[in-house]
Formats: structure tokens, C-alpha cells, sequence
């Protein structure tokens, strides 16, 4: 599993969920916008301090911004 990616989805569905524009995010959390387009593009290697900042930025646990995705029950 790529880290980079994990957080990058992450990150990209939980600001979409919150009906945040990159623009956005990065006034509320302080990052820039080209920042967080390379962290939701897993090309950034974000700390967990970023990644905290990030996610109390916009109202959500850090946590969501790590786990897998849940796995899909098989038919």
C-alpha cells in the first residue's frame, strides 16, 4: 500500500465531502494550494503533523485522513 496515495485520496474525498475547493482548504489551513494538489496527488510526502494541521483544519480526525478504505464484501 502507497502511503502518498492513501493520504492523497484521503484527503481529496474528505475535502469534497466538506464541499471544499483546493482554494479553499489552503485558506483554512494554512498550506498552499499547490501543496495539497501534490499531497492529493501522492506525489508529497506529508508529515504527521501536516497531516494532523490538516485534517482540524477542516473539522475531521487525522485518522481519516489514514485508514484504507473498507474493503468490499465479495459477491
Amino acid at each position: 500500500m502507497d502511503m502518498r496515495k492513501l493520504v492523497g485520496n484521503n484527503l481529496k474525498r474528505v475535502r469534497l465531502e466538506k464541499g471544499l475547493t483546493q482554494e479553499e482548504l489552503a485558506e483554512v489551513s494554512g498550506f498552499t494550494q499547490q501543496y495539497l494538489s501534490t499531497i492529493e496527488s501522492g506525489r508529497a510526502n506529508p508529515t504527521v503533523v501536516t497531516i494532523y494541521e490538516i485534517a482540524t483544519s477542516i473539522g475531521a480526525h487525522y485518522l481519516d485522513l489514514l485508514r484504507p478504505p473498507a474493503r468490499q464484501p465479495r459477491r
